[in-house]
């Protein structure tokens, strides 16, 4: 609005952005908090702010009430009067790295907690992950959420927009605001805040917001007073302290915009932080997965594992905040997100194989064309109808592990087979063939010939279909940074030799100047499945496993939040041709986030915890690996302004043992999530 003295209205909200880790450690950083938060408090306690909004999300105060449990009733209060705004998040997560399960989830545990303080007010508060999901509206209205804010990857919309639905705000200068805490004179602070406000304001109406906060820090004690002098400097603004309320309240919402938010024209989205920390990306696929198959399991049989279930999905929630996921903290931020990712594999595994050891029915979860095979392990190498051995290993059976009346002694220490058991067994015949060049069934065939590797669908050819290579990395972190010059390494083919002929499952090992290649396939199945397990010795690469196909790739479809989106590109495009040369810019890519699954072009790829994939030219390619050692390269050839501290973490480099693990077949992108639960079963064996 435009207030009596001809100024434009300004809402500022007072906030503080808060990484539970990212440069300094979970600890070091809650040790902050307790500062932080203080201030906060008693700035409510005295009445010098209105307000203050605590980051969209839970985990923060909860991190903080540990450590100051005697806060509580203070906090109920300011919560009830509004004057304290938390949740609905548990946890600010990544929104490209985090499937639908696990988004829902931390809505479900957020909200939850907010209300059980009394929060009745939400916001689907993400205002600093990298990019926004185009599934993430829809997920907020089942919430009743009708509210979010948003900033990187918005890229030309006003200041509010609709994003399919959802009334929401396009924090158009960042989150990041702390002239306030400068030690600036109020002359150049009202300068500088001209200067952003004439920016918002081509954006926005006759009231403008301004977000006043940034990552970690505290509202200055003197903020109305600064707010006060700067206003008698502004000649066409005037700043008043209130909430982000306020400000949905007095605006209007027109623009619509119904697609997701990528877009890094004006503001970083950062997209190299979806190959950073490989490692971490397959731990967070595994847990999220088999954390959903645990809670499906325990539901069914009485729901007495409820409270254990949230436990561990709060553990997987912490370690999908956005730094944390995206592999741009510290090496100790990261050695304790594998700490409480070994955590939730252990949680889950106990609660599936307690119930399936006390139950003797199976979950109701039926078996169908796509699932029909299942690993089973047992103490025997009998060879049973319809099994073959995969392999074998030391120690106590299950039986005798969660058998609370008994204890295992040395004697039941044993071999175990674990078993490729093929369940609804029909008359097809065994339809396996395996050669030391070629691996086949009637449904797909690779094979190794002349150095190169083809596939083969229904009798066509895909010559060298397949090849592995990698490139220099300048980059950091947050983004690849391509050489210009670099045209990369392509992996030689050396050899190939059987290493499995069965009934149910065949295998063949293909040797390369890179490494060795397992590639095993099943009856009946049209998904070949590899595994590639080396010793990374290289620092600073890029590697990739590259699908040449007959077409340009100008369309990939992939699963987003457990459903299938849509991304178009120019596959002339070459990032390498396109670096920026002026400050605050972030390159354009090729590369697009997916969770388990994409699809070109009749070909399909799933991937265990592989979340990048490129397009160029007729090639598909997927990131099975990029080693690069710091968190903010301030010189990568990408991103023309730093996104961090230039921190060393040498072991984002995975030195040593490295796996990478992906099927592909050709099919119908309809039939994706049969595909996607042949590699993801869904069901358990009693």
């Amino acid at each position: 609005m435009i207030r009596a003295n001809g100024k434009k209205e300004v809402i500022a909200y007072l906030h503080s952005h808060w990484d539970r880790e990212w440069y300094r450690e979970y600890e070091v950083f809650r040790l902050r908090l307790l500062r932080v938060f203080d201030n906060v408090l008693e700035l409510l306690q005295e009445d010098k702010i209105p307000s203050f909004y605590f980051d969209g999300q839970v985990a923060a105060l909860l991190d903080y009430l540990k450590l100051r449990p005697e806060k509580e009733g203070l906090i109920r209060e300011f919560i009830k009067e509004k004057k304290l705004f938390i949740g609905p998040f548990y946890c600010l997560v990544d929104e490209f790295l985090t499937d639908g399960i696990c988004f829902r989830k931390n809505l479900e545990i957020g909200m939850k907690i907010a209300k059980e303080f009394g929060c009745t007010d939400f916001i689907g508060y993400l205002a600093d992950t990298f990019g926004h999901s185009v599934n993430v509206p829809n997920i907020l209205k089942e919430y009743e959420i009708d509210k979010a804010v948003v900033w990187r990857g918005v890229g030309d919309l006003p200041s509010e927009f609709k994003f399919d639905g959802v009334n929401t705000v396009n924090l158009v200068r960042g989150y990041f605001m702390d002239i306030f805490s400068s030690t600036k004179s109020i002359e150049e602070k009202a300068e500088f805040l001209k200067s952003n406000l004439d920016k918002i304001a081509k954006k926005s109406g006759n009231t403008l917001l301004l977000p006043i906060g940034a990552d970690h820090l505290d509202v200055p004690c003197d903020i109305q007073e600064q707010i006060c002098a700067v206003n008698k400097l502004l000649p066409d603004y005037e700043i008043k302290l209130g909430s982000l309320f306020d400000y949905f309240d007095k605006v209007k919402f027109r623009t619509k915009y119904n697609s997701e938010l990528r877009d890094n024209t004006k503001t970083f989205i950062l997209p190299g932080s979806y190959s950073a920390r490989i490692k971490l990306k397959q731990l967070n696929t595994k847990c999220s997965y088999l954390l959903d198959l645990a809670n499906k399991v325990q539901f069914n049989f009485g729901n007495n594992y409820s409270q254990t279930i949230d436990y561990a999905y709060k553990l997987l929630l912490q370690n999908q905040a956005h730094d944390s996921i995206c592999g741009c903290s510290t090496d100790e931020v990261h050695q304790e997100n594998i700490v409480r990712y070994n955590k939730i594999l252990q949680i889950a595994n106990t609660i599936i194989e307690e119930i399936r050891l006390t139950q003797d029915k199976n979950i109701s979860v039926s078996f169908d064309n796509y699932n029909k095979y299942k690993l089973i392990e047992v103490e025997r190498d009998e060879i049973e109808p319809n099994t073959q051995v995969i392999s074998s290993r030391q120690g106590f059976s299950s039986n005798l592990l969660y058998d609370t009346s008994k204890i295992p002694v040395t004697e039941d220490y044993k071999t175990l087979y674990t078993l490729l058991k093929e369940f609804h067994h029909t008359k097809e015949k065994n339809d396996l063939k395996v050669t030391t060049t070629e691996l086949s069934n009637s449904k797909i065939k690779i094979e190794v010939k002349d150095g190169k590797i083809n596939l083969y669908d229904k009798n066509k050819c895909y010559k060298n279909f397949i090849e592995f290579v990698r490139y220099k990395d300048l980059g950091d972190t947050y983004n690849y940074g391509p050489d210009r010059n670099d045209e990369g390494e392509i992996a030689q083919i050396k050899s190939a030799s059987v290493i499995m002929d069965g009934n149910l499952r065949a295998a063949i090992r293909i040797d390369t100047s890179f490494f060795p290649v397992i590639v095993y396939l099943n009856k009946q199945s049209k998904l070949l499945n590899f595994k590639i397990k080396w010793s990374n010795l290289m620092t600073n690469k890029l590697w990739q496993v590259r699908f040449n196909l007959p077409k340009k790739v100008s369309e990939v479809q992939s699963e987003d939040m457990n459903e299938l989106i849509k991304r178009k590109f120019d596959s002339n495009y070459n990032i390498r041709e396109n670096l920026p040369t002026e400050k605050g810019q972030e390159a354009m890519t090729n590369t697009a986030p997916m969770q388990r699954f994409a699809w070109t072009n009749g070909f399909g790829v799933i991937t265990k915890g592989l979340n990048e994939y490129e397009v160029y030219k007729n090639s598909f390619s997927i990131t099975i690996l990029r080693s690069i050692g710091i968190i903010s390269n301030p010189d990568n050839p990408a991103r023309t302004t730093p996104a961090g501290p230039p921190i060393r973490v040498p072991e984002a480099q995975q030195l040593g043992e490295n796996i990478a693990e992906f099927s592909v077949g050709f099919f119908n992108v309809k039939d994706w999530a049969g595909y996607v639960e042949e590699v993801y079963p869904q069901t358990i064996i009693f």
